[in-house]
């Protein structure tokens, strides 16, 4: 067989296996390894680009970021701010038809910022959110379809896991990535809660709730005792980012320790939960660095395959116009979503098509931020929407389906497919920020 016969079935035999349940980086790594051996019957070759995956990868000091945000975020949850900061939004928007979904939205918006996963956004609002909608009668569907569709935020507003990931595939400054997410993750959120005002007037049944008349006002000092710490933790992280004053792993190592200082002075962090926060981080950093070292073999492996180059000439050959070629792209995405969780859609897709977009003289950083929120998608639909796993499984409530949560979720993967329209067709929404 040719390189590129190789190349082929070794990306079909990567989303199959993965699609079985092995586990990604070993599928990726195994695959990609063999495949290397065959295209050049060297087996030292593949092992000596074996070795240099590994240092080339995770010995990188960028990806200190990956513990430093990962712990930050651990110690953030573990403090209660998520439940603080949504409580102040749901004062704020009370009144308003549909507001407590709203004020999830905007919740899971400003806890994203210091948490970066959407994982954990989904399982604190389950437990926060969830069961005061239901208090106020809202449409159990509604319910936990709010908390599906606003956990994704944690996977665009920076810092976020899958910026990083992107930003070792392509090559690209993590800052640049987290600097660029901000105004995708903004518009996602307000165009969320623009939604849920929408429905909560053209479609009241699917919203449903009443009048939270027994809710007592919040004074404006417990506004500030429930909000200060996070946005003086945020000002330290992104604020340092933006300014130049701290680099992204500064950054991190800024955000982390002013986080385990407000779980310190919070009273939420004893001797046995800060070891549980760093052996929950260890375990979610090696996840995520062995994910890395086995996107930096497959990578290498569809290089010696000129599988990109193969991809390019077909594309040129056919004269695909760039909206073709993003239709093409954005439907990958949204098929692979169904089957694959968003890093496996980044490590295996982004390889193959960043050549073309660097070649028609687009931005990686603004393709970057399309894949993500393309990828993104695929946390809310069947039949592996992750995050309504999550919350299905946080909630153990007999009451809610997973039916349920994944046509609750449904409205909000809709209103992600228009928001990733609007940064396909004006990518200074994502690189703006940069200029």
């Amino acid at each position: 067989m040719s390189p590129i016969e190789i190349g082929l079935l070794s990306v079909a035999a990567i989303v199959t296996l993965i699609y079985l349940g092995v586990y990604i980086p070993i599928a990726l790594g195994v695959v990609s390894f063999v495949s290397i051996w065959l295209m050049r019957d060297n087996f030292d070759l593949a092992m000596n680009l074996l070795k240099i995956a590994l240092s080339d990868s995770v010995m990188e000091y960028t990806f200190a970021t990956v513990p430093l945000f990962t712990f930050m975020g651990i110690v953030v949850s573990k403090a209660g701010l998520g439940s603080d900061i949504y409580d102040v939004m749901n004062a704020g928007f009370r009144k308003i038809k549909g507001g407590i979904g709203m004020a999830t939205v905007g919740a899971n918006a400003v806890f994203a910022a210091v948490t970066g996963s959407s994982i954990a956004s989904a399982s604190v609002f389950s437990t926060v959110a969830v069961p005061q909608m239901q208090r106020y009668e809202y449409n159990p569907r509604f319910a936990v379809g709010v908390v599906a569709g606003s956990s994704v935020l944690g996977m665009i507003i920076p810092p976020s896991a899958m910026l990083i990931i992107y930003s070792f595939v392509a090559e690209q400054s993590v800052g640049d990535m987290f600097l660029a997410g901000i105004v995708p993750g903004l518009m996602l959120a307000i165009a969320y809660i623009g939604a849920i005002a929408f429905a909560g007037k053209f479609f009241p049944n699917f919203v449903g709730g009443k009048p939270a008349e027994d809710y007592e006002p919040m004074g404006w000092g417990t506004v500030a005792i429930k909000t200060l710490p996070l946005v003086f933790l945020i000002l330290v992280v992104l604020g340092g980012i933006y300014t130049g004053w701290l680099s992204p792993v500064e950054a991190g190592a800024a955000g982390a320790t002013v986080g385990l200082l407000i779980a310190f002075l919070r009273g939420r962090m004893t001797l046995k939960t800060f070891w549980q926060a760093l052996i929950e981080t260890g375990h979610i950093t090696a996840a995520i660095l062995f994910l890395i070292t086995a996107a930096s073999i497959y990578s290498r492996m569809l290089g010696l395959a000129a599988l990109p180059n193969e991809l390019g000439d077909i594309i040129a050959s056919n004269e695909f116009s760039f909206a073709m070629i993003m239709v093409i792209y954005v439907c990958l995405m949204l098929f692979l979503g169904t089957l694959l969780d968003t890093a496996s859609i980044i490590l295996i897709v982004v390889p193959l098509f960043l050549p073309i977009i660097e070649s028609l003289g687009l931005s990686p950083v603004w393709f970057g931020i399309v894949t993500v929120v393309g990828a993104e998608i695929g946390l809310l639909t069947p039949p592996l929407g992750i995050s309504c796993f999550v919350i299905k499984s946080t909630l153990n409530d007999d009451r809610i389906k997973l039916k349920d949560v994944f046509l609750g979720a449904l409205p909000f993967a809709f209103v992600m497919l228009l928001v990733l329209i609007l940064l396909i067709k004006f990518p200074s929404l994502s690189t703006g920020i940069l200029n």
